[in-house]
């Protein structure tokens, strides 16, 4: 069976556990040459260790594949930078980047500390924005290349004591298509990717409750390979027409999530005033309104 990223060079950022680990893990084992980027911190990013990048990469050559590891972080342009280089130095070339690395300081919005929004933003949408800047040059002058990046429904639908999660993730679907947009004519793809899948970046949820024990119970199974796969296909040529998209998967599902466009107008010929917006314009508008779900809020049938 022909291998769909045969001799392709794909960097994965975050790829020392979870999501990362199995996305780093398929690409191997479709014949791409992988960069295993992890700086081994923990869940909300303190600390670094070397071994869950070299682990990954010790288990692909263990099956025959070709990787190195990375241990740059994200978080600063020119550590980030590095990460590209890695790819360009070890093998030549630059095919696919995979923007999976993230960070969770969960906290209810009026007791987050500013430190907290600005770290997780760093990881998620500026760390994005950083790789994602590094390779763009090199797809550029190749006129070839795949970016996927990673989103949440917690941006997407919405969640409690994400707010500066939400934001990067909400951010990064506004960078993936801009990069869609803008390098399109250079034959280059950007797509978005929100899994459902229990990791280590999960494992924070409170369970103080049967409710929140319950919804985790459901989370735990479905497993961070089951991500693995689209994102294997979206970093390959048969994905060729596929850019600007935001896609879901959780278990055996995959989805197409919609993007915003007005869904209803309103219109007075001699313009609004404050009380004629109150009296007419939203009432008009409020039958349209969008409540304050959340993600379990949408999705409430069980894994399948």
């Amino acid at each position: 069976m022909t291998k769909s990223l045969q001799d392709k060079v794909i960097i994965v950022t975050g790829a020392g556990r979870g999501i990362g680990r199995e996305i780093a893990l398929l690409c191997a084992a479709e014949g791409a040459k992988v960069v295993v980027n992890d700086p081994g911190g923990a869940a909300d990013g303190a600390g670094a260790n070397a071994a869950p990048a070299e682990e990954v990469v010790e288990e692909i050559k263990k099956r025959g594949g070709t990787a190195v590891a990375n241990f740059e972080s994200v978080a600063e342009a020119i550590p980030a930078s590095k990460i590209v280089k890695t790819a360009t130095d070890h093998f030549g070339r630059l095919d696919g980047v995979v923007n999976n690395a993230g960070i969770l300081r969960d906290m209810i919005f009026h007791k987050m500390s500013v430190e907290a929004f600005e770290a997780v933003i760093k990881v998620h949408l500026m760390g994005s924005f950083y790789v994602s800047h590094a390779a763009a040059r090199i797809f550029r002058e190749q006129e070839s290349g795949s970016f996927v990046h990673f989103t949440s429904t917690s941006g997407l639908i919405g969640n409690f004591g994400q707010a500066n999660y939400a934001a990067a993730k909400l951010g990064i679907v506004g960078l993936s298509k801009s990069i869609a947009l803008d390098m399109g004519r250079f034959n280059v793809r950007s797509n978005c990717v929100s899994p459902f899948a229990w990791t280590r970046m999960i494992g924070t949820i409170p369970t103080e409750t049967d409710a929140e024990k319950a919804r985790v119970e459901k989370i735990k199974q479905m497993g961070p390979e089951k991500i693995a796969p689209l994102c294997g296909y979206l970093l390959g040529d048969s994905a060729k027409d596929v850019t600007g998209q935001i896609f879901g998967v959780r278990m055996n599902e995959i989805f197409l999530f919609s993007q915003n466009r007005p869904i209803r107008s309103v219109q007075r010929n001699e313009g609004w005033t404050p009380q004629s917006i109150a009296e007419h314009g939203m009432p008009a508008l409020k039958g349209s309104f969008y409540k304050l779900d959340r993600s379990a809020d949408i999705f409430t049938w069980d894994p399948v």
